[in-house]
């Protein structure tokens, strides 16, 4: 078996002065292998300091772009055989504007990022992503989609901070969403 981390929306340091210390606890105790931040990092030195717990993949996130810009928009990786789609799910700047006028048209709607993701990772068994700031551990056609949900306390909403564990044992798969 095969445990992994999972991160999006740390936001440091624009909208939290520093990582949660609670993520550090959380991924040490869970034995993680590695660990996937799904965009919206905003400092090189959080990427830093996570790669102190496990390796760590990062993808960009829409607030990534000045100083994590040479970060993909999109990666496909392999643990156990099973491939995931990592992604912030925003799809650069066109997507990013097209998803806020569908947000406040239609509402969160988990399916637009099932529709978004499966073409870009049509091999994919789980598709991780951030930037909707809401937990997410949603199975649809026999995929995850896989959100850890923001690790940061907002100003707005009632989403609390949380980060996410999957476990990856002979091709089961099991998301976790864990609060901070």
């Amino acid at each position: 078996m095969i445990i992994l981390g999972v991160l999006a929306d740390t936001h440091v340091p624009d909208r939290a002065r520093k990582l949660n210390p609670k993520i550090e606890a959380i991924f040490r105790e869970a034995g993680v292998a590695a660990l996937l931040h799904a965009g919206d990092i905003c400092s090189p030195e959080i990427l830093e300091q996570l790669g102190q717990i496990a390796p760590v993949h990062a993808v960009q996130g829409n607030r990534d772009i000045w100083w994590l810009g040479h970060l993909p928009l999109n990666m496909t990786l392999n643990f156990e055989g099973v491939q995931i789609g990592l992604s912030h799910g925003h799809n650069g700047f066109s997507g990013y504007i097209t998803e806020k006028l569908s947000y406040f048209i239609r509402g969160y709607q988990v399916n637009r990022y099932y529709r978004r993701l499966n073409p870009i990772f049509p091999n994919a068994k789980v598709f991780i992503f951030g930037h909707t700031h809401r937990p997410e551990n949603t199975w649809i056609n026999g995929k995850l989609l896989f959100n850890p949900g923001p690790s940061i306390k907002l100003s707005w909403g009632p989403v609390e901070p949380s980060v996410g564990l999957l476990r990856i044992d002979g091709g089961v798969i099991e998301g976790e969403i864990i609060p901070l």
